[in-house]
């Protein structure tokens, strides 16, 4: 699951993390174990990640794991961090949380970890492209892709085929309409679920380079965006009469129960789908952003990185835990049970239901998410939810502009 929450300040963190060592969970047990602290910011995979902890203690009982998985986990970390309670291990995403507490020293550098050998380079300089540095400061370990996920029963129903174009798509989403069914659901009252679908559209239509002449001021979100935000009103008109009103977990149970055909979202949502109806008969493909199939991009970035604290007083066994999550077996059981890509080499996906992605993965037909490179201050999700409401395409453009602007300035 993506989320975006405010940043605190990085000369705060730096300073919290460079000031001695953290009081994280982390300790050594009355029985004599040495307790860890896995850290981790996916609410869907706590489950799965206490059930890896539980195999791995049995092979290694000196050591103790502690899943932690606090809700709001990003703004929890960052607290924590302002506060040197660093935990040993960190799972979070590759964006500009990471970048920020990269610069600030809370992680290991492992730019010469031979343990990077071990995952598909691409993501490795994702996570180089979005700390701006050489440097590596994490393990790429999962993968996601934004698609729209799809209800085949309601499409075979209707008797519709999967769109190509982006007019194919329009069509499909009219065809559900007319027949009395939601298109597409929603879910802003979660701000974050503005994401996915903007993701793509942005990605597909900026341009080359566009942070890069972003950040030297040779274009703008108003040059750059204009596209985006006017394809993304146009899908806002095919989503049901409450999207304001629905959170993301809402969309999934609504999604599972069949009340619309598609649901904008990210991989990341299949499991709890499934989770809600285990029977249900869904796909996914590619947004068709533009009447060119041949254009299409996925959007697909780190999903999770694990990220291994400088202040720890137990790498050793922190660093077990990490090794342990990277064999192939275990990458593999949390591919499978997320129904996510693996970063890991020779660790595929082969989950029936994500086989809509696998032509523009084996091509290389990919794309990093936008909002990875603009920064949290930005306050992007807040500035789309408002979008979604007042569908003016000039303030919000307006508004990623002057904000941007405040961002750098504070620089």
């Amino acid at each position: 699951m993506k989320k975006v929450i405010p940043l605190m300040i990085t000369g705060a963190l730096s300073i919290a993390a460079l000031s001695g060592c953290g009081k994280s969970e982390s300790s050594a047990s009355s029985d004599g174990k040495v307790k860890i602290e896995f850290f981790e910011y996916k609410s869907e995979a706590k489950g799965t990640f206490q059930e890896l902890a539980k195999k791995f203690e049995k092979e290694n009982p000196n050591i103790d794991v502690v899943v932690s998985n606090p809700p709001d986990a990003t703004t929890v970390l960052k607290t924590r961090v302002a506060k040197r309670d660093i935990p040993d291990i960190m799972g979070i995403g590759a964006d500009n949380v990471f970048a920020d507490l990269s610069k600030a020293g809370v992680f290991t550098d492992v730019t010469k970890d031979k343990r990077l050998d071990q995952v598909q380079p691409s993501y490795v300089q994702m996570l180089k492209d979005v700390t701006a540095s050489d440097k590596v400061y994490g393990i790429p370990y999962a993968t996601n892709a934004d698609a729209v996920i799809y209800n085949k029963a309601i499409f075979k129903e209707l008797g519709l085929e999967v769109p190509k174009t982006w007019d194919e798509f329009i069509a499909v989403a009219k065809k559900v309409q007319d027949a009395g069914k939601i298109p597409f659901y929603f879910t802003f009252k979660d701000s974050w679920t503005t994401l996915p679908a903007f993701n793509v559209l942005a990605a597909n239509t900026q341009g080359p380079d566009f942070f890069k002449n972003l950040s030297a001021g040779k274009t703008t979100f108003t040059q750059g965006y204009k596209t985006a935000a006017n394809k993304f009103a146009e899908l806002l008109q095919y989503g049901h009469k409450d999207m304001m009103g629905k959170a993301y977990n809402d969309g999934n149970v609504a999604f599972a129960k069949g009340e619309a055909a598609m649901y904008l979202q990210g991989i990341w949502a299949i499991s709890e789908i499934k989770k809600a109806n285990p029977d249900i008969d869904l796909g996914v493909f590619p947004y068709p952003v533009t009447n060119n199939p041949n254009e299409t991009k996925v959007v697909s970035g780190v999903d999770l990185l694990l990220g291994l604290s400088s202040q720890t007083k137990h790498a050793k066994e922190a660093q077990k835990f990490i090794d342990f999550l990277l064999t192939q077996e275990t990458a593999k059981a949390y591919i499978d049970d997320q129904k996510a890509f693996s970063a890991v080499k020779g660790v595929e996906q082969k989950d029936a239901s994500l086989e809509g992605l696998n032509e523009s993965i084996a091509k290389g037909a990919l794309v990093d998410f936008p909002d990875h490179y603009i920064p949290s201050a930005v306050g992007f999700d807040k500035v789309l939810q408002e979008f979604t409401q007042n569908k003016n395409t000039n303030d919000l453009l307006n508004k990623l502009d002057t904000e941007w602007k405040k961002v750098q300035g504070r620089k």
